[in-house]
């Protein structure tokens, strides 16, 4: 068998076997085909598309790649999430205990952020002491014990698809929805857990701006998982304007630990029973999307969820004391607001713009190994479809300095559209894959 066989293959548009792409993911791993052809194969898959048993095989043949958790030793059935990232999604931070707090393990492995997308590790981590990068040992021990792990990816799982990932992105092939499913799916496969809720994201501050996109990317992942024996449901939910009101790595965190006490802003709220629910029901703890919903509300309701997050803190070494005192969490010496120059309603809460706004402010990295400022990031105090009038906040800069601020308000002033007509508020969600 040759790789420029394959190449070949996939370039006239057939249908690639899983001996073939067995074969080139392994030898793509270990080096025996070098990058020019990895890229010529990748660009191939991104103008021919591949059958949804093509993108399983691919997909368990990068989660074969590495290391593999097996957690049915640890505990019955454990549920994970997945977000394809946005702008003030904190989502993990709450959902994690909230679920565990209804008798489910919850396996979760997170990421950094980049680019405008923020992270769920960065922001966890501007809890003091907070550990991140737990063994597998580890992992399994606290999954066992507490049923409950949120860390990063310290394993070695699914390196075919770093290798890969790092590839797309400088040969254009990024936006190939056959190698985002596979890669996605395979380190959720890689990870171990039977049961995995998605919530892909659609709009303006999301990788997939068009529904139809992300649509048919939710498809495909929910066949890898029944092909592949895992249970999974993809939600559709929009990013076109920031989920909840803060934007940045500290105040994300606070928020979430607000959303957990009945105090979080109402759309954030929504959006993570809405998570918990599904998560709820593929983990068999509901039988009813009612009986789902109802289990999510009271862990909220009875303080279970927020007792579980500090639990979680604590299992992981950070500071518990955060949680019944965020304000401990570091804040940004400089805070300015941001007033409406006009009154009418509001149209638009431009999500990137928002999102990149933050990176400028050091919320965030444009490339990895950049550092974090876990204090600054912006509050964004109006939704889509709300009434303003003139000097009401829109938005609170957390800032690092008064020239921060200067440049933050410039990039803010394009963020948000006000018309005179009335404007419907967005859904926050557009359907559900399962």
């Amino acid at each position: 068998m040759r790789a420029v066989d394959i190449i070949i293959k996939k370039r006239d548009g057939k249908v690639l076997t899983e001996q073939e792409i067995n074969f080139f993911i392994e030898n793509y791993t270990t080096d025996e085909i070098p990058d020019y052809q990895a890229s010529a194969w990748a660009m191939a898959v991104l103008l021919n598309g591949m059958t949804a048993e093509e993108t399983t095989y691919l997909t368990l043949a990068m989660a074969n790649s590495g290391d593999r958790l097996d957690l049915s030793g640890v505990v019955d059935i454990a549920v994970d999430k997945h977000s394809s990232g946005g702008v003030g999604d904190k989502t993990s931070i709450a959902v994690v205990p909230m679920v565990r707090a209804c008798g489910l393990p919850v396996g979760k492995m997170s990421g950094r952020g980049l680019g405008f997308s923020g992270g769920t590790l960065d922001k966890l981590e501007a809890i003091p002491g907070f550990r991140t990068d737990l063994s597998k040992d580890e992992f399994l021990s606290q999954l066992g014990s507490l049923g409950m792990v949120l860390t990063g990816q310290s394993m070695d799982l699914a390196p075919a698809d770093g290798k890969l990932y790092g590839l797309r992105d400088v040969t254009g092939t990024v936006q190939s929805i056959p190698l985002i499913a596979s890669s996605i799916m395979s380190k959720k496969i890689a990870a171990g857990a039977q049961a995995i809720v998605l919530d892909v994201k659609v709009g303006n501050g999301a990788f997939m701006e068009n529904l139809d996109q992300a649509r048919e990317l939710a498809n495909l992942m929910v066949s890898i998982g029944e092909l592949s024996g895992r249970d999974v449901a993809a939600l559709l939910s929009d990013m076109n304007q920031p989920l909840g009101v803060a934007v940045g790595n500290a105040i994300e965190t606070k928020e979430a630990i607000q959303t957990l006490r009945g105090e979080g802003p109402a759309d954030f709220e929504e959006h993570c029973l809405e998570i918990a629910s599904h998560m709820l029901l593929l983990g068999k703890r509901a039988e009813t999307k009612a009986e789902a919903r109802r289990l999510a509300e009271d862990a909220i309701s009875s303080g279970s969820g927020l007792e579980y997050l500090k639990k979680l803190v604590q299992a992981q070494d950070g500071d518990v004391r955060v949680i019944d005192h965020p304000e401990m969490l570091p804040e940004a010496p400089v805070k300015t607001v941001i007033e409406a120059q006009e009154s009418g309603t509001i149209a638009e809460v431009h999500a990137r713009t928002v999102g990149e706004t933050a990176v400028v402010l050091g919320a965030g990295r444009m490339k990895k190994g950049d550092s974090i400022d876990p204090a600054v990031g912006i509050s964004v105090m109006v939704k889509v479809g709300d009434a303003v009038e003139i000097g009401q906040p829109l938005f609170v800069i957390h800032a690092r300095s008064d020239d921060a601020v200067e440049e933050a308000k410039q990039q803010l002033k394009n963020a948000v559209k006000i018309v005179k007509e009335e404007v419907a508020p967005l859904p926050l969600f557009y359907g559900l894959v399962d």
